[in-house]
């Protein structure tokens, strides 16, 4: 449904309909088509041009901005778009006269979602003699926006703004000249932004470039003797380990990630790590040890905050908690507590985190699918819910989550509500 606060777009479905004379099933395709001949690959369907005509989407991303330009030659306020103001970060580094004078390409990274980035890419491609606490900062900010854009939006638009912010900060430590204090501190930021990478490409499917990077993180907080730092490395290591079928190594990393932080003073990363642990030993099938590993977790978190909580772990709420002992409680077959803590963890969430909302609503739909007494109305009903989050959130683990969602439901395929998700499904993703 679209969103009332939004007009529909009047503009861009006249030109389709009258211009165009074509469906939005027959307009998605020449987008891609468009896209194609400028090198650019997009997964254009109807139900996109649908969001793009009824006002849920205000302006398409820079991608889209340069397709439908081509094929429209006509500039994104003739189309009945709205570009969002520029980021604060963008504000600070082109005067507020240079937006409409900018090259196109460059100011679509200025106004694209990932283009915060800015701080690193916006310096001087030569590398400065010396550098001190603004690149610090500025390595730090990145990784600030990565996070804050990634929670709501998935990992797509991030990967290459990443990459290059992180070749960047390791220009700087091979070749800048700074004090021993910098040098430290650059290191430590340098690791938690390769630790920001290593969850973009793990968010989109890209295991073994995940692994790499959090192993750069952990070398990183060797060198400068980051305990936080390689707590946090060892926590994702053991995620990586568990998404991949290594409940061993999971448990053993867990483990290397509260022996990390133990005396660091932040009782709610040690709880993080200790259900980082129970998803390894539920995975393993030990009842046990999970269940002692998840007590541990609710224990430990319900100290509350501490001044040495570091700002990534803003994510851990309550309704993370619930959702990662939901997780655990799969893995050990307890499929009605499953979906009751997934269901307690959206709803915690609110407004805020929609890929992991998004997540947490495709396991709802898969334990009501296959607990001992299936409830299929009810998954159909939460899959509904998480096909409302594309194409907003864009991650490689949340699609795979659906094709999940669709295997546990098509035993169930003869329910008519199923039945009803499935076509949607399938007319959605482009799936046949």
């Amino acid at each position: 449904m679209a969103d009332r606060r939004n007009p529909p777009n009047a503009q861009l479905r006249a030109v389709r309909v009258g211009e165009f004379q074509m469906s939005r099933q027959e307009f998605a395709k020449l987008v891609v088509a468009t896209g194609e001949e400028l090198g650019e690959r997009v997964g254009c369907t109807s139900r996109l041009v649908a969001a793009w005509e009824d006002g849920e989407v205000v302006c398409p991303r820079a991608v889209y901005r340069r397709i439908l330009t081509q094929l429209t030659g006509r500039t994104m306020a003739q189309l009945g778009f709205h570009l969002a103001a520029p980021t604060a970060i963008a504000r600070s580094t082109v005067a507020p006269s240079e937006y409409e004078e900018l090259p196109v390409n460059r100011r679509d990274f200025l106004l694209d979602g990932a283009l915060s980035l800015v701080p690193l890419g916006a310096l001087p491609s030569e590398r400065p003699s010396r550098i001190g606490a603004a690149a610090v900062q500025a390595v730090d900010d990145a990784v600030t926006t990565i996070y804050g854009h990634d929670h709501d939006h998935g990992s797509a638009a991030l990967r290459r703004g990443a990459a290059e912010a992180l070749h960047t900060a390791y220009g700087w430590l091979q070749e800048s000249s700074y004090s021993h204090d910098t040098e430290r501190k650059l290191r430590s930021a340098t690791g938690h932004l390769s630790i920001a990478a290593g969850w973009l490409a793990y968010d989109s499917g890209r295991a073994a470039d995940a692994r790499s990077l959090y192993g750069e993180a952990l070398a990183a907080a060797r060198i400068a003797d980051d305990f936080g730092l390689e707590g946090h490395a060892f926590g994702c290591l053991s995620l990586l380990a568990k998404a991949s079928g290594r409940p061993r190594e999971a448990i053993s990393s867990a483990q290397g990630a509260q022996s990390a932080v133990r005396r660091f003073g932040s009782p709610r990363m040690l709880s993080l790590f200790a259900m980082r642990e129970a998803g390894g030993w539920a995975l393993l099938g030990d009842h046990s040890a999970a269940d002692k590993a998840i007590v541990r977790a609710h224990h430990l978190y319900a100290q509350g905050p501490a001044e040495p909580d570091p700002g990534w772990l803003e994510f851990f709420t309550p309704a993370e908690l619930a959702g990662l002992e939901a997780l655990a409680r799969a893995d050990l077959d307890q499929h009605e507590r499953a979906a009751a803590g997934a269901e307690q963890a959206v709803l915690l969430h609110g407004d805020a985190f929609a890929r992991n909302r998004a997540l947490y609503t495709a396991d709802i739909a898969i334990q009501h699918a296959v607990r001992a007494r299936p409830d299929p109305e009810a998954a159909a009903e939460a899959a509904g819910r998480v096909l409302a989050y594309l194409p907003g959130v864009r991650s490689d683990r949340l699609l795979k989550q659906l094709h999940n969602v669709e295997s546990a439901l098509q035993r169930h395929a003869a329910v008519p509500a199923v039945a009803d998700w499935l076509e949607e499904y399938r007319a959605t993703t482009g799936i046949s």
